[in-house]
Parts: structure tokens; C-alpha cells; sequence
């Protein structure tokens, strides 16, 4: 296809900076690139209708680490390390509040709880609460941790939570919405459908090929996350998590996020249904895809557990299945570098997306003050 004179000339032609994925990343990225740069031309391509990661796809969880999963991190991290983690997703969680307002993405802090199969890890998880508390203590000034009785009735798990006390919930379609329309009223272009498909660089700038064309840019960000080894050679692992959420159901009173098996589940209500996403442990190598879709082996899974555990004396139907693309990796800090002179990326949230996505963002958008 031969485009006009007019089209190159207003998307293609001089363009200052380019971002790949319109997520998170992408647009906080673009945010902080328009307030220190306001006369930039800034285009973002997005291979998606809507934005193709994890984005929109996850389950609204504005969480940084349940007690189980910060006790896990410190066999593999240092304690610096772990504090260095949390106070990340936590001043990214609020920077996302004070960009967006809480309003706008339906924020509520309705409290976290984590749910014990077993009184032994029940136990192993309470005798290293107070540490915890005490190592994150200088960034929330309060415990985070405690401890209350079972009171929404789920079977099968130990008949008391561990509760974080500053974890929330948000709306993630709307704070993709919301970061749409604010980069766009900056002037930001985005162009949906459209695949980055290579790129080379010379000593000024950097031609893109796409699949619809080929064009010039100045920098080259890239916030792919999940698919981000289809164009970087960078130590980022895609990981499929699959998702389902049930029909409204009458007279709800479960209210709040909830980790379950180390958090290799999780759930929270939403509209008077439950929202219930994981199990990719049961097929770690099948899930390790940046394709999209559901088995049976974890489909099936999520539905016992729905019934069994989270609703045993509810009846329920299932309404909509879906799943997205999260970036990992060995280590839990993202990837935010200067590549090469004209190329930068902020991938591998490592499923922390809602948390991290806004700092890494405005730490991309950094590196070329650098």
C-alpha cells in the first residue's frame, strides 16, 4: 500500500521518539517524555486493537508481594534487594493513583489476604511475619502484615488469613483508558494494529520495519514486556496466565484480593462476580508461551478450586475465559537500560505490572537525560 503525501508527512515524517506497546510501560513512558520534551513528535505502535499484554489482561491487583512470596524472594534475593522490590511497586502503585486518580481507576484498598493450605504453612509463613514487618517498615511507617480469622467462608484452607493491609484493587480496563486519552491529548499518536517486525540503527537515528511500513525515527523505546525476546535479546521469559471470571452473582460478600498456593492463584471480587486467574504451575512449560489461549489442565483446575474452596456453598456459571502475557525472568527487578545509542527498553515486570508499570515507564522515558 502507498500511503499519501499527507499521511507520511503527519505520522511517518520526523518523528522524535517511538514506543513500542501500549501498555503500562509505553504510555507512562510517552507521559514523561512529553512533560520534559513538549515539543517532541512521539508516535506508539501497538500490535494489538487494544493493547496486547498483560495491561489489560490481568486480574487489578495493586499488590506488591504477599508474606509468603516476599519469604520466597529472600532465598534468592538479598534483604536490600527485597526492600529495594517492595518500595518500587509501592511508589510506582502510587504514582499510577496520583496520575490517574483513584477515581478514574476505581481504586479500592480493600485489604489483601493470603490463604493457607496447611497449618505447617500457615505456621512457616507467621513465624517470619514480624520480620518482614520490621524490614518494611520505613516505607509504610505501619505493619503491613497481620493476621484475622476466616471470615468469608472458603473450605479447605487454614481457618486464618494472613492479611496485607495496604494491598488494593483497581480497574485495569479503565486505567488503560484513562492513560490512552491523557497521552492523546498531548498530542501522542498511537497506531493500533501495526507489528514491529526488526529494526537497524546507523550513527542519527533508527529505521523501523513494520509490517504496514517502514520509517525513521530518532529513539527507539521499547515496552513489550512479555514479548519482549521477539525483538531484544534481553533474559525475559513469556508466561502465560490464564483467567476466568464468573456471571454477577446475588448478595456477594466476598470483598478484597486473595493469593492462594503462594500465589500461584488468585481472585478478588469485581462487580459482584469473582475474577479467578493462575494454576501455571500445574504446566510451567506449557505456559511458558506468548501465545494466548486456555487448557483444560489449568481451566479445569481453576473451576474445582472455584468450587471447592472460594464458593463450596454457592452455585455460579462461569461467563468469560481469557488470558495474558507477563515477562519473567530469575530475577524480579525489570529490565530498564540503554541498549545501544538510539535504542532503550523497560521490559520484565515479572507479573507486577499494575505495581512497577507507571516507575518503569517514567524510568525509560529517564534514560536519554542520562
Amino acid at each position: 500500500m502507498n500511503y499519501s503525501y499527507w499521511e507520511l508527512k503527519e505520522w511517518f515524517t520526523n518523528i522524535d521518539f517511538t514506543i513500542v506497546g501500549s501498555g503500562i510501560v509505553g504510555l507512562n513512558c510517552a507521559l514523561e517524555l512529553k512533560k520534559k520534551h513538549p515539543a517532541a513528535k512521539i508516535i506508539i505502535l501497538e500490535k494489538g486493537m487494544l493493547p496486547q499484554g498483560a495491561s489489560t489482561k490481568n486480574a487489578g491487583f495493586a499488590c506488591f508481594g504477599s508474606l509468603s512470596e516476599l519469604i520466597d524472594d529472600l532465598s534468592s534475593h538479598t534483604e536490600q534487594e527485597v526492600y529495594n522490590l517492595v518500595e518500587n511497586r509501592w511508589k510506582g502503585l502510587q504514582l499510577l493513583r496520583s496520575n490517574l486518580g483513584d477515581k478514574n481507576i476505581d481504586f479500592q484498598q480493600n485489604k489483601g489476604f493470603e490463604l493457607c493450605d496447611s497449618e505447617t504453612f500457615f505456621e512457616e509463613c507467621i513465624s517470619k511475619k514480624e520480620d518482614i514487618n520490621n524490614l518494611l517498615k520505613p516505607i509504610f511507617k505501619k505493619d503491613v502484615f497481620s493476621v484475622s480469622d476466616n471470615t468469608f467462608n472458603f473450605k479447605k484452607v487454614h481457618n486464618r488469613y494472613i492479611v496485607n493491609n495496604f494491598e488494593g484493587q483497581i480497574d485495569t480496563g479503565k486505567m488503560a483508558y484513562e492513560l490512552l486519552h491523557k497521552v492523546q491529548t498531548l498530542g501522542v499518536k498511537i497506531l493500533n494494529n501495526i507489528t514491529v517486525e526488526n529494526f537497524t540503527e546507523d550513527n542519527t537515528n533508527i529505521e523501523i520495519t513494520t509490517d504496514k511500513i517502514t520509517f525513521k525515527t530518532n529513539k527507539l523505546f521499547i515496552a513489550t514486556n512479555g514479548f519482549a525476546n521477539k525483538l531484544l535479546e534481553e533474559k525475559v521469559q513469556p508466561a502465560r496466565a490464564q483467567v476466568l471470571i464468573t456471571k454477577p452473582i446475588k448478595n456477594l460478600q466476598i470483598k478484597g484480593t486473595f493469593h492462594l498456593d503462594k500465589g500461584y492463584y488468585y481472585f478478588r471480587n469485581i462487580d459482584n462476580r469473582i475474577l479467578f486467574g493462575g494454576g501455571r504451575n500445574l504446566d510451567f512449560k506449557t505456559e511458558e508461551t506468548s501465545e494466548f489461549g486456555q487448557t483444560a489442565i489449568i481451566q479445569n483446575e481453576l473451576e474445582n478450586i472455584l468450587k471447592t474452596t472460594i464458593l463450596p456453598n454457592t452455585s455460579f456459571e462461569i461467563e468469560h475465559r481469557w488470558s495474558g502475557i507477563m515477562g519473567v525472568g530469575n530475577q524480579k527487578k525489570a529490565i530498564v537500560k540503554q541498549l545501544s545509542s538510539h535504542v532503550f527498553c523497560g521490559v520484565r515486570l515479572g507479573g507486577m505490572g499494575v505495581a512497577i508499570g507507571s516507575l518503569v515507564g517514567k524510568e525509560l522515558a529517564a534514560l536519554i537525560n542520562e
